[in-house]
């Protein structure tokens, strides 16, 4: 599997959800690689260059988002990759969990685009 260089990596199993991440990331000059399974987030941690943020759905098929994210944290070239975990989980438990396993932001779905935009591009400020 040959990956082009991307910023942005969107692991979203919800075609509806990663066409419009797709789109409106695209659309504000972003290149994003769309992975539709857990599996294929992980198939692109193994062998792509390090995107400059990552946005993980939790409820994913094959690998879950905190596996994902687990894996990323403990990966030599993306461990310091910013990652927004973007899901339906809207629990105390859940948010306290990907934080505290390293996820830079969490933001529960339904979402509002200016919004994930804004914290995207706060999130790339950061690590520039």
């Amino acid at each position: 599997m040959d990956v082009e260089p991307f910023e942005i990596l969107v692991g979203e199993d919800d075609e509806q959800i990663s066409f419009l991440l797709n789109f409106m990331l695209t659309r504000e000059g972003f290149s994003v690689h769309v992975a539709g399974d857990g599996q294929q987030v992980a198939d692109v941690i193994d062998i792509a260059p390090c995107p400059k943020i990552v946005l993980l759905d939790v409820m994913m098929p094959y690998f879950d988002g905190f596996q994902l994210l687990e894996k990323i944290r403990q990966s030599q070239h993306w461990s310091s990759v910013p990652i927004i975990m973007l899901t339906a989980k809207s629990q105390d438990k859940d948010i306290v969990r990907a934080l505290e396993m390293g996820a830079s932001d969490y933001v529960v779905k339904p979402f509002q685009t200016g919004e994930l935009t804004t914290r995207i591009k706060m999130l790339m400020k950061r690590v520039a």
